[in-house]
């Protein structure tokens, strides 16, 4: 992974000031909210502080065993002394333990009393917070644009305007999107590579939802949810080849009526007592949205999701079913799994194992909504270059091609490497959305990641006359990359692409060993510290492309490098050639 550091102060305060309001670039997610945790455990792990109030001063994060006491917040202090507060403010990283599951996070976290229970809200940067849904919420059949479409589909329910929460923006439950608090690589590649992107819909921010497997039939948004989603035309019943491709969704559960009886008199919908149960109305899909139950009528959705909180969600698994009684008890046959509106993530899935990509995806279960840049509703467009496409929100940047390409020219000649696939660039429309998208810090131009590279806005630096040293850097990364293996040391892909930006061979030779190189690479905590790390590593490269060659490094990106050749290069004795 690399970060092209760049002083962009005054290219940075013009761009503020050009974009337009942003949508929310953090989002605050309830943790644990199923639980209703009465008591947790916190303890540090590395740099936690806390504070009693916003305006409080903070102070390092001791153990403590967390209570709730008169609806406020209560602790022992390591004087064994009663503490109470009506909130905490935890930061840095800690660990939380209850209901006898523990993590460890690194997000700040509030906690505050509500009716009697915990109620612990994290705050994430939004692409942070899609990474963690789409490892939550994918299977084992999903591959890359499937993610990636998965990934739009949570960053613009995200940013809708809000979830039913009073505490926090989202919970960590079904209710809104899953979270369990683990990412995988597939994940963070798909968050990566459509960060900045969500559905909008003839000029607005168009809702979006997904759901396990449609049965063959997506369903309307107003045959789940009748009250405000009438005028969606994007969530629309249509019929879907794909998931029926993907395999059988049928199935069938006999409930008791007094299993019945309890889940719904738990959710507060119908009163015990009742001996009857039929589909009262079916919308366009087929699926049934309303029921009689006795006397009353309920939603067929309140009903499917009162059984599931109360019975488990592997009994009725979809709206789309029949019902049958038979004695004191309940046959339902259906199909498919999830309220069926949006996404279905089993056609998803068979859409990208036959070659469709996630754009195709998103058409076919939003018709009529548009993958557009998220804080101006512009259109994504590919612009095609020689072994590079471009993504940008701008018509203005196809007048860039020609730099982009020879930028990737060059940095074929410096390398002896050519792309074995297109190189994705992916431009962003003002500097503050780069660095929302990215997560990097204000003074990096570029990011890549494996065959991806991000940029700030490239009319910002090509009048800061930094463009083609820039993307040559950065195609030199991606070219780098696409040679190096899991375990090929950072220190190595960083200071070759130093070395072929020309230079290492000025640098003096570094202090830092090549473990320290590495760790600083990975954890620099500033502008000053990065750069020094990179001109170590880009000495330690130029020295050992001086000895032996660059046919010879590169076979090393794969292999590794021999360790006698390592105690060499850190030898004292060893000086620039």
């Amino acid at each position: 992974m690399k970060r092209a550091a760049l002083a962009l102060c005054l290219a940075a305060s013009w761009a503020m000031a050009q974009a337009q309001t942003a949508p929310r670039t953090t989002i605050r997610v309830g943790v644990w909210t199923l639980w209703h945790d009465r008591a947790v455990d916190l303890a540090p792990a590395s740099g936690a502080t806390v504070r009693l109030c916003e305006g409080c001063a903070a102070r390092p994060l001791a153990a403590i065993k967390l209570r709730v006491s008169n609806d406020r917040l209560s602790w022992l202090d390591p004087q064994r002394k009663t503490i109470s507060a009506s909130e905490l403010l935890i930061a840095g990283s800690y660990k939380i333990s209850a209901h006898g599951e523990s993590l460890t996070l690194g997000f700040p976290l509030k906690i505050t009393v509500q009716s009697g229970a915990l109620v612990l809200a994290a705050t994430l940067p939004l692409e942070r917070y899609v990474e963690l849904v789409v490892a939550a919420e994918s299977g084992a059949e999903d591959s890359m644009e499937s993610l990636k479409a998965l990934a739009v589909v949570a960053r613009s329910f995200a940013l809708a305007p809000a979830h039913g929460h009073a505490d926090f923006d989202v919970c960590d439950s079904t209710h809104c999107q899953w979270v369990h608090w683990r990412t995988t690589r597939a994940a963070h590649a798909a968050a990566l590579a459509t960060a900045g992107e969500s559905l909008w819909f003839h000029g607005s921010r168009a809702e979006a939802y997904f759901h396990q497997n449609c049965g063959g039939r997506t369903a309307a948004a107003s045959e789940v949810w009748p009250k405000g989603h009438a005028a969606q035309g994007w969530l629309v019943s249509r019929p879907d080849a794909y998931c029926q491709r993907a395999g059988s969704s049928e199935w069938s559960a006999t409930l008791l009526r007094a299993e019945l009886t309890q889940a719904l008199a738990a959710a507060g919908l119908v009163a015990p007592g009742w001996k009857t149960l039929t589909v009262e109305h079916r919308g366009e899909s087929g699926r049934a949205t309303r029921l009689l139950i006795g006397s009353t009528g309920i939603s067929t959705e309140d009903f499917r999701l009162a059984v599931g909180r109360t019975l488990g969600w592997n009994r009725i698994r979809s709206n789309w079913f029949e019902v049958a009684q038979q004695g004191d008890g309940f046959l339902f046959h259906g199909r498919g799994s999830g309220h069926g509106v949006g996404l279905c993530q089993a056609g998803a899935a068979e859409m990208a194992r036959e070659g469709r990509g996630y754009r195709e995806i998103l058409a076919q279960y939003f018709p009529g909504a548009t993958l557009a840049e998220e804080t101006t509703g512009a259109a994504w467009l590919d612009l095609k270059g020689q072994g590079f496409t471009l993504e940008s929100s701008s018509a203005g940047d196809e007048a860039f091609l020609p730099a982009l390409s020879l930028a990737l020219s060059e940095a074929e000649s410096r390398s002896g490497n050519t792309p074995r696939s297109a190189i994705a660039l992916r431009a962003y429309r003002s500097t503050p959305a780069f660095r929302e998208a990215t997560l990097a810090p204000g003074w990096v131009a570029a990011f890549t990641e494996g065959d991806r590279i991000a940029l700030q806005p490239l009319r910002i630096l090509d009048a800061r006359k930094l463009l083609a040293s820039v993307a040559r850097h950065e195609f030199l990364h991606a070219l780098v990359e696409e040679q190096a293996t899991a375990q090929t040391p950072l220190w190595l892909r960083e200071g070759l692409v130093e070395a072929w930006s020309g230079d290492a061979r000025r640098a003096p030779k570094p202090l830092l060993t090549l473990d320290q190189i590495n760790r600083t690479l990975i954890h620099a905590a500033s502008e000053a510290e990065s750069e020094s790390a990179h001109q170590a590593a880009g000495w330690y490269a130029q020295q050992l492309l001086d000895r032996y060659g660059r046919a010879q490094l590169l076979e090393w990106l794969r292999t590794g490098v021999p360790q006698s050749v390592l105690f060499t290069l850190q030898s004292p004795d060893v000086k620039a050639r």
